[in-house]
């Protein structure tokens, strides 16, 4: 993808970890539809490129991880961003954690065995809220819907962003043989809304 379509904010971010790339991002942002009043936990925050962009967005990101130098470089670019409204803890995401029951509107799960935190990310979500997990690889994205399925989630559906760069020139438009093409697949799902009676 051509340099300059990554934002000035992307270009000055650090990596450490493997980051979650804007057409990814981008996909998480559109189809969530989060906004400035919405509540998120980001869990396996890495180099927090995701946790930035929610943030950008919405009123309020918490995002978890288990290792401390993969905090340290996401704190860089929080600070790099100016943010205020991401809170970076150190924990794991899959055990018992301290916020409150039904208060998010959104959990981003990008960690080996995502579906362990299926749990939590349940209990933290408001009715109607979305869980939406990062899966590299296929065995990955076939349990995260298993256990989706088991603990109620609801519309659930699963993509695969690929973009290709084209090459258009005046002798002939094709794609381009380079670019970024498998990331990861993308899984969502829905607590169910409350029951009226």
């Amino acid at each position: 993808m051509a340099d300059w379509l990554v934002t000035d904010a992307y270009r000055k971010l650090k990596r450490g970890p493997q980051v979650i790339l804007p057409k990814d991002i981008g996909l998480i942002l559109g189809y969530s539809g989060i906004g400035k009043h919405s509540r998120c936990i980001d869990a396996g925050t890495g180099s927090g490129w995701l946790a930035v962009a929610l943030a950008r967005v919405s009123e309020e990101v918490v995002s978890y991880d288990t290792r401390e130098d993969f905090l340290a470089i996401a704190k860089k670019n929080i600070a790099i961003l100016q943010l205020d409204n991401l809170e970076l803890k150190l924990g794991d995401f899959s055990k018992r954690v301290s916020e409150k029951s039904g208060s998010f509107d959104l959990v981003t799960l990008d960690m080996p065995n995502s579906e362990k935190c299926l749990r939590n990310a349940m209990r933290l979500l408001k009715p109607g809220g979305m869980v939406v997990g990062y899966l590299p690889h296929s065995e990955q994205l076939n349990r995260f819907v298993a256990v989706m399925e088991k603990l109620g989630f609801e519309k659930i559906f699963s993509l695969e962003p690929i973009i290709r760069d084209m090459l258009v020139r005046s002798d002939g438009t094709r794609p381009s043989t380079k670019g970024v093409w498998h990331t990861a697949y993308l899984s969502f799902g829905f607590k169910p809304q409350a029951k009226r009676v």
